[in-house]
């Protein structure tokens, strides 16, 4: 029955179909041939309507909806103008506002793919002026948006939440820490790139300019404020949280702004039902292809045969990290989440694994492989965006790769990168 599922879903991904059809496909076979014949998919849809009841699922669209909504506004270019203003005369300054504005931005969009879109849509013709090459500004932009995987609110750490049953609020502060860590990583090398390459600087901005850039980006420095403030100071849970953002959003682009109409909301509000029901629907999927394997006891038998079972909590978490990295690197990081880690959930149980620090791993190495060749989903982003060959944008990524892999390695050896802020927050 294992490799009649598997090896279906392999079939089909080969073909080319969504990734939401050989998860549908997985579990209807697992529902026939375990219990039996047809008689059962009314099971089948429950476990799909279960999926996607959670109200802390109500918090991605209101995510994906405000974000697009800043994407099309003045709010990122605010955000940018902000960190260029203070950080753009030093050596390799332009790398690292484009760090930082892909921090800032994931500090209020949640979604890797938007970052990509809202940073590196005006900093990439301002980078190759400079004189960066650009492999290193595409492999800049594309594993920088990493970053908003890890800085509140993180759409994969929602999904990660809802799926474990881990506190979301506790997921959101954890990973704060590792962000502001790579980001720091990545800073010291876009110096060293600089520098090696005789990179020119950008000319000094008074502090008059300075002081413009900061009123400018007062509203939009009102997000985090909302999102984390808000959340940590008993105003908000994460889902209101998101509706707050989604009014903030609104308030700032149609009034204070006025960037947007009315026709043009429409048309972000039709882009978020688009991919909202592309993830609803990956959601239930996931939901019911675990229930299979779950009831199959697929996870058991296959972390029995990498004998799982004698690895202490070292061995767990670098497990866990090789699947889901490698795992993103040819699937849709919701996908990985929705099916590994259930089958990870018994083990990480039975060794005391604090699961937050596991979502956060997992949330860290699902970042990491989305930026991956050869099928990283931000990489072909960055191709449709940049309209640049595939061998051009992953051409930089290495050096990124391993800095990325390195904070994952020093967040299982030093945990308290991630848990040091949830502790301090929660009293723990």
């Amino acid at each position: 029955m294992t490799w009649a599922i598997f090896g279906t879903m392999i079939v089909l991904l080969l073909l080319g179909f969504p990734m939401m059809i050989p998860l549908l496909a997985g579990a209807l076979i697992g529902f026939v041939g375990i219990f039996g014949g047809l008689g059962q998919l009314d099971t089948m849809v429950q476990q799909v309507l279960a999926g996607i009841r959670p109200a802390s699922l109500i918090a991605v669209p209101m995510f994906i909806f405000a974000a697009d909504i800043m994407t099309r506004g003045q709010s990122a270019n605010r955000l940018i103008d902000l960190v260029m203003a203070f950080v753009g005369h030093l050596k390799g300054g332009l790398a690292v506002s484009t760090a930082t504005a892909c921090t800032l931005f994931g500090a209020v969009s949640g979604s890797t793919q938007a970052t990509v879109v809202a940073v590196g849509g005006p900093l990439r013709p301002r980078m190759l002026k400079a004189g960066y090459k650009d492999n290193f500004v595409l492999a800049l932009v594309v594993n920088a948006s990493d970053i908003a995987f890890l800085i509140p609110p993180s759409i994969g750490m929602i999904i990660y939440g809802v799926v474990s049953g881990t506190s979301i609020s506790e997921l959101f502060i954890a990973g704060i820490g590792p962000g502001l860590l790579i980001l720091f990583m990545f800073s010291v090398y876009s110096y060293i790139y600089a520098v090696r390459h005789d990179v020119p600087t950008e000319p000094k901005s008074s502090w008059a300019e300075r002081g413009s850039a900061i009123r400018r980006a007062i509203w939009p420095l009102g997000f985090p404020v909302i999102i984390v403030g808000g959340i940590y100071g008993g105003i908000f849970s994460p889902t209101e949280a998101a509706a707050a953002c989604v009014l903030y959003a609104l308030i700032l682009e149609m009034i204070v702004f006025r960037e947007m109409n009315l026709k043009q909301l429409y048309a972000t509000a039709k882009s978020t039902g688009l991919i909202t029901a592309v993830v609803f629907i990956l959601v239930g999927a996931g939901a019911a292809f675990s229930y299979v394997i779950s009831f199959a006891q697929i996870p058991q038998q296959v972390l029995g045969a990498i004998g799982i079972d004698e690895m202490g909590q070292y061995g767990v978490l670098f497990t866990i990290s090789i699947a889901f990295f490698v795992g993103c690197m040819f699937v849709d990081p919701i996908v990985v989440i929705l099916i590994f880690v259930p089958i990870f959930a018994p083990v990480v149980d039975a060794v005391g694994l604090d699961p937050v620090l596991v979502g956060i791993v997992i949330t860290l190495q699902v970042a990491i492989g989305s930026a991956t060749p050869p099928f990283g989903c931000d990489i072909f982003t960055a191709i449709a965006v940049f309209k640049r060959p595939y061998a051009e944008v992953v051409k930089g990524t290495p050096p990124f790769i391993l800095m990325l892999l390195s904070v994952a390695v020093l967040l299982i050896f030093f945990p308290d990168i991630a848990l040091f802020l949830r502790d301090l927050a929660f009293d723990k």
